[in-house]
């Protein structure tokens, strides 16, 4: 028996669907992004940047002597879940993945968003300097600012439900699990002491502005290349 494959070519657009309004979606990753880009703005004002850090370190002081021993387990398992041991190994059979499904939309959507997410992440971290949390249940490096943990948890549990179930209903459940995903990994991050707040809410919003950023503008371009062929098929 033979594998049927469905190559994501002209005639096989319509069969997954990235992002089913375009607006809408460019709408959220503007909104999203702009919560990102204030942070990122307020954080290189000095003044505000203190308020914020007074702010952070309130919260960090009412939250971080909570702990409880099943939490504790679940927030050091998403500290692996968020690694590079973990994380880039399954982007790789992903991308393997989307390859061999010939699933070219989907790949382009997801390696974007890497390329979008991650080359950014080290620069933002050396670019403020923020000192981490005075004390953390888990070894950490660089700066605190943003979360590192928090945008790959954002974008590849997002890129996951954009990338292999079409947009509809089937999706929308798999879409809420996926920002669920994002902000316990963000709240993990909290909890072991290893981030502030706002890194984790820069974080996400960042992580998911992104995801649906490269999806909308994949599925554009995608679908003006067919308008084009079309044109060009009648003409």
């Amino acid at each position: 028996m033979t594998t049927q494959h469905t190559p994501d070519d002209g005639h096989s657009s319509i069969e997954h669907l990235l992002v089913q309004d375009h607006p809408r979606a460019v709408r959220f990753a503007v909104g999203l992004l702009f919560i990102a880009l204030s942070l990122f703005i307020a954080m290189a004002i000095p003044p505000v940047r203190d308020a914020i850090e007074q702010f952070d370190k309130a919260i960090y002081d009412v939250t971080y002597p909570i702990k409880w021993g099943p939490l504790t387990v679940l927030a050091h398992a998403l500290d692996f879940l968020g690694s590079s041991l973990f994380v880039w190994p399954l982007r790789l059979v992903m991308t393997i993945y989307l390859s061999w499904r010939r699933r070219w939309v989907a790949l382009a959507t997801w390696l974007l968003a890497i390329a979008l997410s991650e080359p950014f992440i080290g620069s933002l971290k050396a670019l403020y300097d923020r000192a981490r949390p005075p004390v953390a249940l888990v070894d950490v490096e660089s700066g605190s600012f943003p979360s590192g943990h928090s945008v790959a948890g954002a974008v590849v549990a997002l890129s996951l439900a954009v990338c292999l179930v079409s947009a509809g209903p089937r999706r929308r459940n798999l879409e809420l699990a996926a920002a669920a995903f994002a902000l316990v990994m963000g709240g993990s991050r909290i909890y072991l002491g290893a981030h502030w707040l706002t890194d984790v809410v820069a974080g996400v919003a960042f992580g998911a502005a992104v995801v649906l950023a490269s999806a909308a503008v994949v599925q554009w371009w995608r679908e003006r290349r067919l308008a084009l062929i079309a044109d060009q098929m009648s003409a």
